[in-house]
């Protein structure tokens, strides 16, 4: 046993007594698990004497203790229902507390192009398909919950788009949390490889009743030479749960990666998201849209690395902050003395509906290079007088003039993301959260 498990940590106890049970994973599998536990022991669960978590106290979190996930958990149809986008044709995948179920997803999710494979991460690695892409992203190792996660996860979804194969479908991922008396630990792993050429549209949707859960996900997207992805993650789970997540991308030659976070329930929410260019010509865009009312916290945390000339990051993160609602967005683009020829932009823009309402905002720019066209900025604000009035005085009641303001301060948000029904069903759920939204039903 290495010094770093010497900790009277339960995590690390626990961790000790499950891994009698995993002798027959392959070997570079109990290496990994190994390292990330090591890591995570000397890491500990962050406080806020840690810089990236001065504004995210997860104490309740450390304070639970928490069982694992068991499988099979049983799911009614309705609530499953609740996950999917009307009127979107889409390859659908159903997780549960972290687990693959193919029992749950509908017949019409089978067929996919020759050499697609979407389906189990635990089947993946019993076929060995996954030694060449798990925990290969360098920047992972300040991140304690990812570490967790990789020593305990069970289960997930594997994806991959062989070269120069367009989906012409998305691939819908929706994660499901039951109810539990316990407080459950769930550690969904999504592994995506897009192969050069390839052009992929994912979807990932997180709900759940339970309450007191905990969901700790991890994301490995890789983007081929010429390839495109754009992943789209809504996150709607339960007010009395934690969401805890790392999306870890690496981009290679003329690769494009989109990212649009949307962040509506858990009572805290946290979201890492780190992009790295690997070749010339990438491409980025990392597009947020929360809200948080309540005691709810969302927290963004971003890093772009420029390592190559010639690549382009774009970032808009917007946030609707009601009651004690607390929003944090710290968002950092890394441009390093080789990459010559980058163009990087960072907004954080923030709507304050109440005054017990906070936001901490922090973009940064941390350039080397000379030869750069670099941005970034923040603002903090409340609805426009001005404007409220105007609708005011045509007539518009003051709820729905506010609730129709709100809408369009999301809107370039939204109007970013492809797929129309998409869009339409993203918009209905933030109108659901909205402080005064049935007074806009008849405009729906």
């Amino acid at each position: 046993m290495s010094p770093a498990l010497t900790r009277n940590d339960p995590w690390v106890e626990r961790f000790t007594t499950l891994e009698r049970t995993r002798s027959q994973e392959p070997a570079w599998l109990q290496s990994c698990r190994q390292t990330a536990i090591d890591r995570f022991a000397e890491l500990g669960l962050p406080t806020t004497r840690h810089e990236a978590w001065k504004y995210t106290n997860v104490a309740a979190i450390a304070k639970e203790t928490f069982a694992l996930a068991p499988a099979d958990a049983p799911v009614a149809a309705e609530d499953l229902e609740s996950l999917r986008v009307p009127d979107l044709d889409a390859h659908e995948v159903v997780i549960v507390d972290g687990r693959f179920r193919s029992d749950l997803a509908p017949a019409s999710s089978t067929a996919l192009p020759d050499g697609v494979v979407v389906g189990s991460l635990a089947s993946a690695l019993t076929n060995g398909d996954l030694e060449s892409w798990l925990e290969q992203h360098p920047d992972r190792e300040d991140l304690a919950f990812a570490a967790l996660n990789t020593a305990f996860f069970q289960d997930g979804v594997f994806i991959r788009v062989p070269k120069n194969v367009v989906l012409d479908r998305p691939v819908h991922v929706q994660h499901w949390r039951t109810a539990d008396d316990r407080a459950l630990l769930a550690t969904p792993r999504l592994v995506v490889v897009a192969e050069s050429g390839s052009q992929l549209e994912l979807i990932e949707t997180y709900g759940g009743s339970g309450e007191s859960q905990l969901t700790d996900a991890v994301s490995e997207i890789f983007v081929g030479a010429n390839a495109s992805v754009q992943h789209v993650k809504l996150q709607v789970e339960s007010s009395r749960a934690w969401h805890v997540a790392a999306i870890l991308a690496r981009l290679e030659r003329d690769a494009r990666y989109a990212s649009h976070s949307i962040s509506l329930g858990a009572a805290i929410a946290r979201n890492d998201i780190r992009v790295r260019f690997e070749a010339e010509g990438g491409d980025t865009t990392l597009n947020g849209l929360f809200f948080a009312t309540g005691e709810q916290l969302v927290d963004h945390h971003t890093v772009v690395d420029h390592r190559v000339p010639h690549c382009t990051s774009r970032e808009l993160y917007k946030g609707i902050l009601d009651e004690r609602g607390h929003g944090v967005f710290d968002g950092k683009v890394w441009v390093r003395e080789q990459a010559q020829k980058t163009d990087s932009s960072q907004t954080n823009r923030n709507l304050i509906l109440s005054r017990d309402a906070i936001i901490d905002t922090k973009p940064q720019l941390e350039i080397y290079a000379d030869d750069v066209r670099c941005a970034h900025g923040a603002t903090i604000g409340q609805l426009d007088a001005d404007a409220l009035y105007y609708l005011r005085s045509r007539g518009i009641a003051e709820a729905k003039a506010r609730s129709l303001l709100m809408r369009g301060f999301a809107t370039d948000v939204l109007t970013a993301i492809a797929s129309e029904p998409l869009r339409a069903a993203l918009e209905r759920r933030l109108l659901e959260r909205l402080p005064g939204a049935l007074d806009l039903e008849g405009d729906q």
